[in-house]
């Protein structure tokens, strides 16, 4: 399978997972990431400082109307929900009968001060569900330790659409509440300790080419 997105959702003890989670993926690593941490609607850009320091991806904070790029690690700002959305770029292609004009769908990142869902904003299963509209059977979807059961929505969505679910072992999260909420949704494919999702990950990338 060519997957073309990864989305990540956490909460309470999200920060020290997403340092574990990150870290050992290459520079090379093709598959851009979406993350949506709950966090204080106040937070400044310390997010994007710690993390840069434990990866050699870059990381930034979303801005609206944003393209998606490979070797990036987006996080979704502080009070905003992170959305994904397609554009169609029209390129004429010559018919023997006649001009016709083909989209080529792309995809970017918009941002919504639309109300909490799930008590937050941003949240995740606004993103999971976005995303899933958007890539389908080509998105990796992962739940990390969280105090609540945002994200389940999002993923039963992805799991219609033919992604893949990838959910923190209860065991080796933080806060085991978002991660067992999955598993007892019957939505997830993968169920990794945190130290094993990073080279899943890699797996999947590499046999993607």
């Amino acid at each position: 399978m060519n997957f073309k997105l990864i989305v990540i959702g956490t909460s309470f003890g999200g920060l020290e997972a997403l340092k574990i989670l990150i870290s050992p993926l290459p520079k090379t690593f093709s598959i851009p990431l979406a993350v949506v941490i709950h966090r204080h609607k106040e937070s400044d850009d310390s997010l994007v400082k710690i993390l840069q320091k434990n990866s050699s991806l870059i990381i930034k904070e979303v801005e609206d109307k944003e393209d998606i790029l490979p070797g990036y690690v987006y996080l979704a700002p502080a009070n905003y929900h992170l959305l994904i959305e397609k554009k169609l770029h029209f390129a004429s292609k010559i018919y023997p009968q006649r001009d016709d004009f083909l989209p080529n769908i792309q995809t970017y990142f918009s941002l919504s001060i639309d109300a909490p869902v799930s008590y937050a904003r941003p949240a995740i299963d606004v993103l999971f569900e976005t995303a899933a509209d958007c890539y389908g059977e080509k998105l990796i979807a992962i739940i990390l330790t969280g105090a609540n059961q945002d994200g389940v929505n999002g993923m039963r969505k992805i799991k219609g659409r033919g992604g893949l679910n990838v959910v923190q072992e209860p065991k080796t999260a933080l806060c085991a509440t978002m991660p067992t909420a999955a598993i007892a949704a019957g939505i997830t494919d993968k169920i990794l300790s945190l130290t094993e999702i990073p080279p899943f990950l890699i797996k999947m990338c590499h046999q993607q080419g």
